[in-house]
């Protein structure tokens, strides 16, 4: 007698059954938080622990030995870097320094190009196939240099001033990141591989509810913002995906030679940038719709997965059949 699909028998199927609904359920998520002001003010307080949570269950799921056996490759994780950090951001600007665009908009695209990867890029790369390991790395990395590279290129291409304190940086760095990493290792030890491995797809619907929780209280405030001119957001919302997935593909091309999980990895990475960072040094005098800008570039973030993982699957699957599924991508870096 064949199981009902449709009969969920504990939480942890609940779970599981998130994990591979997870792009839609960000999709709704995002565009719940912008409909529910209410909502998504509850859970603008929850954000700090939601980092923290989510980024214990991706290093909790990451593939140590597949993270190590990249830093085997510094020539590669450095390429990234400087595409990231010093090369998107010229590409940025000299794309929309010609372009008939408002100040706002064409300053917060170059200033989201100067930004080091987005917390949550591990989680994304998982959510849509791709390389979890690689990304984690890269959001460590682009976090560290961010410090040295983004207030100089801002100050020469803008002439905006992102003071950006190494040293808080780095706090917040053991925070998001030291802390997790102890947790997850903790747990690893006491749950044991076996029973880790059995249990992964519940772990991965766990994330999928932080994220959508991350994103309801990241859009706190956006749509009272947004009500007083639709035109403006129209064209910077635009701009917010435009600035998005075109980085993701500039970047993609550029590293293409070195294979095709990698460089998409690298392109998501380059696509999704942490602008929380920015919303928390910008002085008080910076314009107000940079800050409404950085807003709408969760959106475009939020609904990757739902609008790339299909284009991500077909093209590794045209690419090569055996990497079509992350944990067979995993084995042939």
């Amino acid at each position: 007698m064949r199981p009902n699909p449709f009969r969920v028998q504990t939480p942890l199927d609940v779970l599981a059954w998130s994990a591979r609904r997870g792009s839609i359920l960000l999709a709704v998520g995002i565009f719940g938080g912008v409909a529910s002001p209410t909502l998504a003010n509850a859970f603008r307080g929850f954000v700090t622990p939601n980092v923290l949570l989510m980024t214990t269950l991706v290093l909790l799921r990451v593939d140590l030995g597949a993270a190590l056996a990249h830093l085997r490759r510094p020539g590669r994780l450095a390429t990234i870097f400087a595409l990231q950090l010093i090369g998107c951001p010229l590409l940025a600007w000299a794309v929309v320094a010609p372009l008939p665009l408002d100040p706002g908009i064409a300053a917060g695209c170059v200033i989201f190009a100067t930004g080091c990867a987005a917390t949550s890029a591990a989680a994304f790369a998982r959510l849509v196939g791709l390389d979890p390991e690689l990304s984690l790395l890269g959001t460590l990395g682009t976090l560290a240099l961010v410090p040295f590279t983004a207030p100089p290129i801002a100050l020469w291409l803008l002439g905006i001033d992102l003071s950006i304190s190494t040293w808080g940086l780095m706090t917040r760095l053991a925070l998001v990141v030291g802390l997790p990493m102890l947790v997850s290792l903790a747990l690893r030890r006491a749950i044991g591989p076996v029973r880790l491995a059995r249990h992964g797809p519940a772990v991965d619907g766990a994330l999928v509810w932080l994220v959508v929780g991350y994103g309801f209280g990241v859009m706190d405030g956006l749509a009272a913002r947004a009500s007083a001119d639709p035109a403006w957001v129209a064209q910077a919302l635009l701009a917010a995906f435009a600035i998005d997935y075109g980085l993701n593909l500039a970047t993609t091309l550029a590293l293409w030679r070195a294979g095709p999980v990698p460089a998409m990895s690298a392109g998501l990475m380059s696509g999704n940038r942490n602008m929380a960072l920015y919303l928390a040094v910008l002085p008080a005098s910076t314009d107000p719709r940079i800050t409404l800008f950085f807003g709408l570039c969760q959106i475009p973030l939020f609904l990757s997965p739902f609008l790339l993982r299909p284009l991500y699957t077909r093209l590794l699957a045209r690419l090569r059949p055996s990497v079509a599924r992350p944990e067979d991508a995993r084995s042939h870096r």
